[in-house]
């Protein structure tokens, strides 16, 4: 018997992709791939559609920074059945915001069954600052990390959390003209790059899943609205999907061999292909899987604000034009057919 075939999708967060640099629009791309491999492994950035979701059975969700490390085979995955889900509220949430966040968090355990903890809220404010680069990538900073450190401490010592789901305030006066330009689906995330600081400095000190679902003060409706970016402005809260990914993400083994091995643990040496934009190649998931036997697979049609291709890493690689190209080199490879030829 064969053993399972497993994929990795990366869509890198605040790059402006084409497909996947909005709210959840990556979805279908990974409802697609789902078909055609046993284990889909993929990250936040892909699966979040704020209130917006998509149950994918054999979809593994896995923070960056733990996906990194993963690749880098300094830990395995161990897929879970459930996870006790804990809920760190920013201080500088607002106290209708808040009960908007809490009220989410009610309606998961009462309609979708998730297993949530009593929430935290963190003893400091956390400050959320938004930076954009000189490529137009997004980027953050926190100006009290200690206080989201201390905050999940307690979620997971005393109430037994084993993810965690953050919600920080973020700023309200977020540059107009790229607000305006993601909301017709033409510019890059403003948020997303300061999301993933705040989840990889959890993964990265607490090696348990996370992920962050931003709040934000409600706004009018918008009636110049792209259908990519739509997914955010559905209600007062992103945390829906945030809270479905991580009641089955992974959990994290930190070395071989320091707890007993599980049949369905996963580690880097069993992944066949990584799935990334052609333009946005820098990943240190993709480096490190780039010395393994495993295919890369590159999609031209996913361009992105950055340009580091694979050709400057010297890397080998397969470049596609499409998604549904990389779904039939996929099944190919999964096949065991090096390259399908005409004779002329």
């Amino acid at each position: 018997m064969q053993r399972p075939y497993t994929a990795i999708l990366i869509v890198p967060t605040g790059v402006g992709a084409a497909i996947g640099g909005y709210a959840g629009d990556a979805i279908p791309v990974a409802r697609l791939l789902a078909q055609v491999c046993d284990r889909l492994i993929t990250h936040p950035n892909v699966l979040n559609g704020a209130s917006l979701y998509w149950n994918i059975p054999n979809a593994l969700y896995v923070e960056g920074y733990g996906l990194d490390k993963f690749a880098a085979g300094c830990w395995g995955l161990r897929p879970v059945r459930n996870n006790k889900i804990g809920l760190l509220l920013d201080q500088a949430i607002e106290p209708d915001l808040k009960l908007r966040h809490l009220q989410a968090a009610d309606a998961a355990r009462a309609t979708l069954g998730l297993t949530i903890t009593d929430h935290v809220i963190t003893d400091a404010p956390l400050n959320v600052e938004l930076r954009t680069a000189p490529s137009g990538a997004s980027w953050g900073t926190i100006g009290n990390p200690d206080s989201l450190l201390r905050g999940a401490e307690t979620l997971i010592n005393k109430t037994g959390a084993e993810a965690i789901a953050v919600v920080a305030r973020f700023p309200d006066d977020i540059d107009e003209e790229a607000a305006q330009n993601y909301r017709q689906g033409k510019g890059v995330d403003p948020i997303a790059g300061a999301e993933a600081v705040i989840s990889h400095l959890l993964v990265r000190n607490f090696q348990i899943p996370c992920a962050h679902s931003p709040a934000f003060a409600p706004e009018p409706p918008h009636p110049d609205l792209s259908p990519r970016s739509a997914a955010e402005e559905l209600g007062y809260t992103f945390l829906p999907s945030v809270l479905v990914g991580l009641s089955r993400a992974p959990q994290f083994i930190l070395e071989k061999g320091s707890i007993q091995s599980q049949p369905n643990d996963i580690w880097a040496e069993q992944v066949d292909a990584i799935i990334m934009p052609a333009t946005a190649c820098g990943s240190s998931a993709l480096l490190s899987l780039s010395n393994k036997q495993c295919q890369i697979i590159t999609v031209e049609e996913n361009k992105t604000q950055i340009q580091v291709p694979p050709q400057a890493l010297n890397i080998k690689f397969t470049q596609v034009k499409s998604y549904l190209e990389a779904v039939g080199l996929i099944v190919a490879h999964k096949a065991g057919i090096s390259q399908l030829t005409v004779d002329s």
